[in-house]
C-alpha cells in the first residue's frame, strides 16, 4: 500500500530538514539532566507550550502570581497541557475523540452554547478522519513529518470553529509523543512559533494551499521550529541542573 505522505520527503531540502530537527530533540534527550528522567524539563517546557500556544491566538501569556488565570484562551491552553499525559492513550488509538476533549478543554470558556465543545463543524469529517488514519498507523514517515502534517492540517482545517490554533499545537505535541520524535514532551516549538508568529501564520497558509511549494516551506519551517525549540529546552534542562 502506497504511503501517502512518503512524496512529501522528496521535496527538496525535507528530508534533511526532518533529519536534523530529530537529531536536535534527540539531542535533549541525551542532555545529563534529563537522562535522569527529565521531568523537571517537561514541566517547565509544558507550561512554556501552553503559554506560547495561547499567546500565538491574541492572549495575554503571564500567569498572575496568585495563579488564577482569568484569560479564557490562555486558560483552555493550560488545562490541555495539563491533560496530556491521560490524552496520549486516546490521540493513540481513537484521535478523533481525542480532539474532542481537547476541544472541551480548550474551549469551554470560549462558547456560549456548551453543547457545541467538542463537536467538529459541518464539513469537517472527511479530512479528520484521513487525518485520524494517518496518525493510527497510515503512514510510516519519520515522527517530524507526521508532527508538521497534523499541526498544519489542523490549522488549515479548522475542525471546531474555536480554540483550534491550541487545539492544533497540542495535537502536534502528541504526535511527537506517539511518534517517538520527543518521548518526554521535553521541547517547545511552540515558542519557536510566537517568536515567528507571522511567518508561521505565513507559513501555515502556505500549507493550507495544497500547492508544493506552501507545503515545502511549512514543512521547513516547523522542522526549523523543532530544532529551535530543542535549543529552549536545553536551556531548561541546564537550568534545572
Amino acid at each position: 500500500m502506497t504511503d501517502p505522505l512518503a512524496p512529501l520527503l522528496e521535496l527538496e531540502g525535507v528530508a534533511a530538514a526532518v533529519k536534523t530537527a530529530q537529531d536536535a530533540v534527540f539531542g535533549v534527550h541525551r542532555h545529563p539532566a534529563n537522562l535522569r528522567g527529565g521531568s523537571a524539563t517537561a514541566a517547565e517546557a509544558s507550561v512554556r507550550a501552553a503559554r506560547a500556544s495561547a499567546a500565538i491566538d491574541g492572549a495575554d501569556p503571564e500567569i498572575p502570581a496568585d495563579a488564577a488565570v482569568t484569560d479564557p484562551v490562555l486558560a483552555g491552553a493550560l488545562r490541555v497541557a495539563e491533560s496530556m499525559e491521560s490524552l496520549l492513550p486516546t490521540w493513540r488509538r481513537a484521535p478523533r475523540q481525542a480532539l474532542a476533549r481537547m476541544h472541551v478543554l480548550a474551549a469551554s470558556d470560549l462558547v456560549e452554547d456548551q453543547d457545541l465543545l467538542g463537536r467538529p463543524v459541518s464539513g469537517a469529517g472527511a479530512r479528520l478522519e484521513l487525518l485520524t488514519q494517518l496518525v493510527t498507523g497510515a503512514t510510516s514517515v519519520p515522527g517530524p513529518l507526521l508532527t508538521a502534517v497534523v499541526h498544519g492540517e489542523l490549522l488549515a482545517l479548522r475542525p471546531f470553529g474555536s480554540a483550534d490554533g491550541v487545539v492544533a499545537r497540542a495535537a502536534a505535541r502528541l504526535t511527537m509523543i506517539a511518534t517517538g520524535t520527543d518521548p518526554k514532551s521535553l521541547t517547545v516549538p511552540e515558542v519557536a512559533c510566537l517568536r515567528r508568529v507571522a511567518r508561521y501564520r505565513e507559513a501555515a497558509e502556505g500549507f493550507a494551499s495544497g500547492e508544493p511549494d506552501g507545503v515545502r516551506e511549512w514543512l521547513l519551517f516547523h522542522c526549523d521550529a523543532l530544532e529551535r525549540g530543542a535549543k529552549e529546552a536545553r536551556g531548561i534542562a541546564e537550568s534545572a541542573g
